[in-house]
This record gives C-alpha cells, sequence and structure tokens, in this order.
C-alpha cells in the first residue's frame, strides 16, 4: 500500500450528523493535516470546529477550522454532505429536486477554488446528486464520486457473516445500481473465503436457504429506515465507508469499492450508479464490468432507468451553470 507524504487538506462542506461524523472520523485516522468545515450555518461549523479541535491531544496533529469557500481552495477532496433529508410524506423525487436547488449553489463556488480536487458526495438520492455534481461542475467523470452502495455492500457483508457466524471481512459480495429501493444484490458472485456461497454450505454440512439469503438482502436494503425510525438518522457507517474511500483516493490504493460515478457498461450511460471501481488518485479511476447473470443484469438496468428518471426531472442540461 502506497503511502501519501505530502500535507493533505480536506474540505467538508455541511456539518449536520454525516458531515460532522466524517469530519471527526478523517481526525482520527489522520489522514489529513488541514480539515475545514463549511456550513450555512456558519457558527454549527464554528462549533463542530472547536470541539474536533479539543480532540487534537488524543489523535493526530492537524488543523481544524470553520471555513468559507475560499478555504477549499488546495483541498485535494472536498466531501459534500450538505442537504436535507427526506421529510414525512416527502417522496424521492422531492428529495432530489430540493438538494439538487443546494448543490446549484455549492458545486460553482467548490469548483471556483478546488479546481484539481476531487469531489466526494454524500448527500441522498447521492446517485442523481452525484450525476448533478458532474454535470454542475464541469470536472471529468472520474473526479466526481458519490458514497454510492459502500454502506450498502458493508451491510450485505456483515448480515451474510451474521448469518454464517464469519467474519464479514471473510465474506466478500456486492450491492450494485442505485443507493435506494432499485439496488441490486450480485448473489452469483458472493463468496466466502473464496467459495460461491451454495458450494460453502455443502462443504461446511449447512443449508443454503433460498429465503434466508433474501431475508439478508430485505435486511440491507432497509436497513437505514429501520436505524432512522430508531434513531432518527444514520451517521456512523456512512462516515466511516467516506473515510475508506478519501484513504483509497489519497493512499493510490486502487482498491475495488462501490461507489457511485457515471457508468458506461451494460449499455448503461448518462448516469451514476455503483459498481465495483478501481478508486485511487484518479478518483474513479476504472469500473469493473462483472459477469452477472441474467436476473441480476436486468435488476442493473431498472435500477439505472430508476435513476435517470429522478436526473430528468431535474432538468440539469437546460439551467446548470458549468465552471470555467
Amino acid at each position: 500500500m502506497r503511502t501519501n507524504p505530502e500535507p493533505v487538506k480536506i474540505a467538508v462542506i455541511g456539518t449536520g450528523n454525516v458531515g460532522a461524523t466524517t469530519a471527526y472520523a478523517l481526525l482520527l485516522s489522520g489522514l489529513a493535516a488541514e480539515i475545514v468545515l463549511l456550513d450555512v450555518n456558519r457558527t454549527k461549523a464554528e462549533g463542530e470546529a472547536m470541539d474536533l479541535d479539543h480532540a487534537l491531544p488524543f489523535s493526530h496533529p492537524a488543523r481544524v477550522w470553520a471555513g468559507d469557500y475560499a478555504d477549499c481552495a488546495g483541498a485535494a477532496i472536498t466531501i459534500i454532505a450538505a442537504g436535507t433529508n427526506q421529510r414525512p410524506g416527502e417522496n424521492r423525487l422531492d428529495l432530489a429536486k430540493h438538494n439538487a436547488t443546494i448543490f446549484r449553489d455549492i458545486i460553482p463556488q467548490v469548483v471556483r477554488y478546488a479546481t484539481d480536487g476531487i469531489l466526494l458526495i454524500a448527500t441522498d438520492p447521492v446517485d442523481v446528486l452525484t450525476y448533478a455534481s458532474w454535470k454542475l461542475s464541469g470536472f471529468p467523470p472520474n473526479r466526481v464520486i458519490g458514497s454510492g452502495t459502500i454502506l450498502d455492500t458493508a451491510r450485505f457483508r456483515y448480515l451474510i457473516g451474521q448469518h454464517f457466524r464469519i467474519d464479514p471481512q471473510s465474506v466478500h459480495g456486492y450491492i450494485i445500481g442505485e443507493h435506494g429501493d432499485s439496488e441490486v444484490p450480485v448473489w452469483s458472485l458472493a463468496n466466502i473465503a473464496g467459495v460461491g456461497m451454495p458450494e460453502f454450505c455443502q462443504h461446511e454440512g449447512l443449508t443454503y436457504d433460498d429465503q434466508a439469503m433474501e431475508a439478508i438482502f430485505r435486511q440491507t436494503r432497509d436497513a437505514g429506515n429501520e436505524i432512522i425510525r430508531r434513531k432518527g438518522a444514520t451517521y456512523y457507517a456512512v462516515a466511516t465507508g467516506m473515510v475508506r474511500i478519501v484513504e483509497a483516493i489519497l493512499r493510490d490504493e486502487n482498491a475495488l469499492l462501490t461507489v457511485s460515478s457515471l457508468a458506461a457498461h451494460y449499455g448503461i450511460n448518462e448516469v451514476c450508479l455503483s459498481l465495483p471501481t478501481k478508486v485511487n488518485r484518479n478518483g474513479a479511476d476504472h469500473i469493473l464490468q462483472l459477469p452477472l447473470n441474467q436476473e441480476e443484469l436486468s435488476g442493473l438496468v431498472k435500477s439505472a432507468e430508476s435513476v435517470k428518471a429522478a436526473i430528468r426531472a431535474l432538468n440539469l442540461d437546460a439551467s446548470h451553470e458549468t465552471a470555467a
């Protein structure tokens, strides 16, 4: 694994639950020498920066402060976690329109200063807003990345591990497509220690139960809603996933992560969604084309169409500002 010896600045825009927790996880990781926080509520950003500063004696040397868009200059990565959560009675399209309006203000101001960095999007609906960020920024596609299904994939691996009493780090499997209701589990390639799931069960004297596997997927897909129902928001796991993406970029790892980026496989185009992607210093450097079975491929195409419908409703081509 390559290291990153140069001092690194990371900007975090939006200091709500996800943004603030991501900044905290970044501080503990030691990946950034500078972390600048921006929020429409400047006082909130200042309070978060003060709190993080007081953790410095227990963590890694860094400079943490509340800033303005000009402070994004020189940022290797700008994380965007600004926006609103879905309100009761609000559908996904309403949320997309509302947060896209916020992004129309944010993105041009970020790219005015952070001209050479990578945009990393956390705000939901993340696939739609990753596409919007690409359009609004004028950046090449590899430099605009969404958190995508990195969290869904982690939940998937965790739940399979729980079912078989195996460390989830020894479980390999992907959730692809939209981060949302139309996401697709790639059961055909899921494995434990390199052994396919049915074969693993056969060798270990276990029963491979299709209904149990379907329940695992439903729990994966619905986990966010279940957490929100219980505590109001999700942020620990997604913040950890964001830091994992940052790490892969800064350390030039060529790690395969299910981030959201502009798709160009399976006849799918003009949409951002998640597939295993080689992430390195260039950002989303290369998307893998998995050997999907027909059911998985059909699900992925349907997922892409769902995201495309939301993108079309934003009418980005008619009204976006492209940064110089």
